[in-house]
């Protein structure tokens, strides 16, 4: 029996949409992630993108379970001796960029390199609950619903 190896010609992308709406981060962004590689597809090739376009819409509401709102650390470094710099989800979600925190969390969940930035591209993230891909015609994914975890109960 020989190993399936699926060819640039016979991938077939799809766009879904998502609802983030007090939707929890981990749990949405791992979704999120194998679906942009395309683990979910029987046609998985590990050196293609065989992923599909996601579009996530009201990132600005996405919700932490226990205090990770207040309490969770994000760190970056300048290149400069002394330069790391700290932040928290509150800030970002309360900031300019709200959709950050969603998009630094799946592009921290998938592998380095020219073909992960090529997947990334196909990740949309709007703050609001409008985005301009209606002519894709995008097919709507009720994570909420998928699992009672998905969910913060406040």
């Amino acid at each position: 029996m020989k190993t399936y190896s699926a060819k640039p010609a016979e991938i077939e992308k799809k766009w879904f949409v998502i609802d983030a709406e007090g939707v929890v981060v981990g749990r949405l962004a791992t979704f999120i992630a194998n679906r942009l590689r395309g683990k979910h597809k029987p046609t998985y090739t590990p050196h293609l993108d065989c992923g599909d376009n996601i579009i996530i819409i009201n990132a600005e509401k996405v919700a932490f379970t226990g205090a990770k709102y207040e309490d969770k650390r994000y760190y970056r470094h300048t290149g400069h001796p002394g330069g790391i710099k700290e932040t928290s989800p509150k800030k970002l979600l309360e900031g300019r960029f709200p959709e950050r925190v969603l998009e630094l969390a799946v592009k921290r969940m998938i592998s380095r390199g020219p073909l992960a930035r090529k997947q990334m591209g196909n990740l949309h993230i709007y703050a609001g609950p409008s985005h301009p891909h209606e002519a894709q015609q995008p097919q709507k994914i009720d994570f909420a619903s998928l699992n009672r975890k998905n969910v913060r109960v406040a």
